[in-house]
């Protein structure tokens, strides 16, 4: 199935929006929260593809900040959701160890502790790590950021002299994983939706218009082939990359 894939380049973190569900639902005349359902197998065929190929790191946006603003009924139904897919098999089969970036504080105790006891439960699992993006955006995390990094020089922790990139990074809740190299959206839109706007700054930008329901592992071998069939520069010449590859050999 992955014939064409290069087994020593494989992103060691994928991002995914995971775009579509209730568009996919719509079309077959369905509640948005029927799509919803369907995103899950598609989060377990990815999860397991995923791991199959060696990705350390996946982190999946699945509730954003701004999803709030939704129909009180349909976060309801996404709240319940969560409950219901956090299953042992997902991640003990695969042994995939689960974590969560947001802010958990804003969501249902009996979600918080359900999460927690599948954080803790998965904790020795090393495979892979699924990170799911849960009440996040990228605003939010980066105005938390700033909130600690000002409450640490307020304190003494920090001395203003010291603050730089590598200390915003320590800052970010992502800051346990490697920034992606690989970012995929599905469903057609092409935009970020304030996800990982720090991390991305260097990643590879894949857009597809699958809906997220029915994103199979030929979908994933396609985005993973055209980050591929990419040079990455950052902000070198190309000339200065092809120098270094070679002198790498």
């Amino acid at each position: 199935m992955n014939h064409n894939l290069d087994m020593h380049r494989i992103p060691q973190h994928i991002a995914i929006i995971m775009d579509g569900n209730g568009r996919w639902a719509a079309e077959r005349g369905k509640p948005r929260s029927y799509g919803h359902q369907a995103g899950v197998e598609a989060v377990r065929r990815i999860t397991s593809e995923c791991t199959r190929l060696g990705v350390k790191f996946l982190t999946l946006y699945t509730f954003s900040t701004e999803n709030w603003n939704r129909p009180a009924a349909e976060v309801a139904a996404l709240m319940a959701l969560v409950l219901s897919s956090l299953e042992d098999e997902i991640f003990m089969k695969n042994n995939v160890r689960f974590r969560v970036i947001g802010d958990m504080q804003r969501l249902p105790q009996e979600v918080q502790q359900k999460l927690q006891e599948t954080m803790d439960h998965t904790a020795n699992n090393d495979a892979m790590t699924m990170v799911v993006a849960l009440s996040y955006s990228s605003r939010w995390e980066i105005t938390k950021a700033a909130a600690d990094i000002a409450a640490a020089a307020r304190d003494g922790r920090l001395a203003e002299g010291d603050i730089n990139e590598d200390t915003v990074a320590r800052h970010m809740t992502t800051a346990f994983m490697p920034d992606p190299e690989l970012l995929i959206r599905t469903g057609g839109e092409r935009r970020i939706s304030n996800y990982l706007l720090w991390q991305i700054a260097y990643s590879e930008l894949y857009f597809c218009d699958t809906y997220w329901p029915d994103f199979d592992e030929k979908g994933l071998h396609d985005a993973i082939a055209d980050y591929q069939s990419r040079q990455r520069r950052f902000g070198k010449t190309e000339e200065q990359v092809e120098e270094e590859e070679k002198n790498r050999k």
